[in-house]
């Protein structure tokens, strides 16, 4: 769902089996995000972030406080993290306090119920993107957009790592995995790869 006030792509996400969840990029609308994961059935148990412009994380503080679930980064992000307030006067955003991560993401973790995260690097240091095989689904943050790719003229930023992620690591997936982008319409990795104009195959 979009959220927040860039529309970030928020994803929640769960195991009806034992009812637990993750909530992914949360950038704005707590109360929104957390009626959907009421609506779902979900207890929350991880706050997990693709990279950590303000953009994706403004929510996180307030929903860490309604469910006391862990915050996940990746370390390389840390230094975006601790600059939220400076990011949010940038871009003229109401400034909202997030927590200290709780939990550093490492390259292939698994995740609780079936996903992994890889680490594609190049809009930030720490991006990653999270990918859950039995479900075909690839949840890719500002990494890969349809028909696009994520910003690399911010601090961190890194065009060739972008490139060489893209290709590398995304691309080696299941071709007819859907795709939720961090901005914008889903789409699937096999569509990327034969047409966006910025990475293919």
């Amino acid at each position: 769902m979009p959220v927040g006030p860039l529309q970030c792509n928020c994803t929640v996400i769960g195991d009806s089996e034992s009812g637990l969840g993750y909530v992914f990029d949360p950038g704005g609308d707590a109360a929104r995000i957390m009626a959907t994961a009421t609506e779902l059935g979900l207890k929350i148990i991880g706050i997990i972030h693709t990279h950590a412009h303000l953009d994706h994380i403004l929510a996180a503080g307030e929903i860490h406080q309604l469910t006391g679930a862990p915050v996940w980064l990746n370390r390389s992000d840390r230094f975006l993290w601790d600059s939220l307030e400076l990011q949010c006067r940038m871009w003229n955003v109401p400034y909202s306090p997030v927590p200290d991560p709780d939990h550093w993401i490492e390259d292939e973790q698994d995740l609780e119920f079936g996903g992994s995260c890889i680490h594609t690097p190049g809009h930030t240091p720490g991006s990653t993107s999270f990918y859950f095989e039995s479900s075909s689904l690839l949840i890719a943050g500002d990494t890969l957009f349809q028909g696009s790719v994520g910003r690399t003229d911010f601090e961190g930023g890194d065009a060739a790592a972008l490139k060489k992620s893209i290709r590398e690591r995304i691309y080696n997936l299941d071709e007819s995995a859907a795709v939720i982008t961090g901005h914008g319409p889903e789409t699937t990795i096999g569509r990327e790869m034969r047409f966006n104009a910025y990475v293919r195959a």
